[in-house]
């Protein structure tokens, strides 16, 4: 049994299409189709078949799929005994982050980790919360954010590590009329416009719960992915913003807290169970929940 077919089909089974794993894998569809037709012959049981104009896994192929993180599990328990023997936690440790939540735990991470045997690929991206589970795939550590609870949507079934519990607030000018209270209720923002982000982004749900609390519906002038624009825009008067608390500074623009809806969010580590099995994989998310702890006691980011 090789292992790469079974790593295929987790691929197949996660990703949803044949282009998708093919994109992802720097490979070619027709080369991707070709190791399936192998993995059948090796398997000698069909293990996808034909839904529409798409593939899908047969049982069979859907019990190797899962397999799959089982036998990657054991590799990996082998590889940290092996560390554990060498006396230290070693290797690349690839880390995918939301950039906000980057911002506030990785520049401590890459300090902590100076003079060890363990590396960092990094790398950042901005989405949906349903799809950060899908990362997973590409990165032994995602950071991810969830506003509904400490697992964020789709993340299911894998390791999830809380980092941090981060209070989400309402950015203003510092010469703004609500800069005066020392918190903001529902009621207070409907008469304002708003700097918002794309719809099915976390930040979203609470203005579409200040809509629903209020039965009120906000101006949202623009919808905008990256925090620093929306921060620069708001202290230019743009309109109100929804930010985070540990990487938003106080200067261009000033916090209230937002009482009366559900207003924070949940930093956490998401792992494979295979990946998370290795001592550098664990070493490395036991020291992000060690800086979010930080981070969350004393309400800012370094160098705040």
């Amino acid at each position: 049994m090789d292992v790469r077919h079974l790593d295929l089909l987790r691929e197949l089974r996660t990703r949803g299409t044949l282009a998708a794993v093919a994109e992802a894998t720097f490979r070619t569809p027709s080369a991707v189709s070709q190791q399936l037709r192998t993995a059948e012959r090796e398997m000698g049981v069909p293990l996808v078949e034909q839904d529409g104009r798409r593939l899908r896994l047969t049982a069979e192929g859907l019990l190797l799929a899962d397999g799959a993180d089982e036998v990657g599990a054991a590799m990996a328990r082998v590889r940290a005994r092996l560390d554990a023997v060498r006396g230290a936690p070693s290797g690349t440790v690839r880390i995918g982050t939301l950039p906000s939540a980057g911002t506030a735990l990785l520049p401590e991470l890459v300090d902590r980790l100076r003079g060890s045997a363990i590396d960092l690929d990094l790398d950042d991206f901005d989405l949906a919360e349903a799809d950060f589970a899908t990362r997973t795939l590409d990165a032994d550590v995602v950071v991810a954010h969830s506003l509904a609870g400490d697992v964020p949507a789709g993340a299911e079934g894998i390791v999830t590590r809380v980092l941090a519990r981060e209070p989400i607030d309402v950015a203003m000018p510092p010469d703004h009329p609500l800069a005066a209270r020392a918190s903001l209720r529902p009621a207070d923002l409907v008469d304002h416009p708003w700097v918002g982000v794309p719809v099915g982004y976390p930040f979203d749900t609470i203005l579409v719960a200040v809509e629903r609390a209020t039965g009120r519906s906000l101006d949202r002038r623009l919808r905008l992915r990256d925090n620093a624009l929306v921060e620069s825009l708001v202290g230019r008067g743009v309109g109100l913003a929804l930010l985070p608390r540990f990487t938003t500074r106080d200067g261009t623009v000033v916090l209230r807290p937002l009482t009366g809806v559900r207003s924070r969010r949940s930093i956490v580590a998401l792992c494979r169970p295979d990946r998370y099995e290795r001592l550098a994989v664990r070493t490395v998310v036991d020291l992000l929940e060690e800086i979010g702890r930080d981070r969350a006691a004393t309400g800012r980011a370094t160098g705040d």
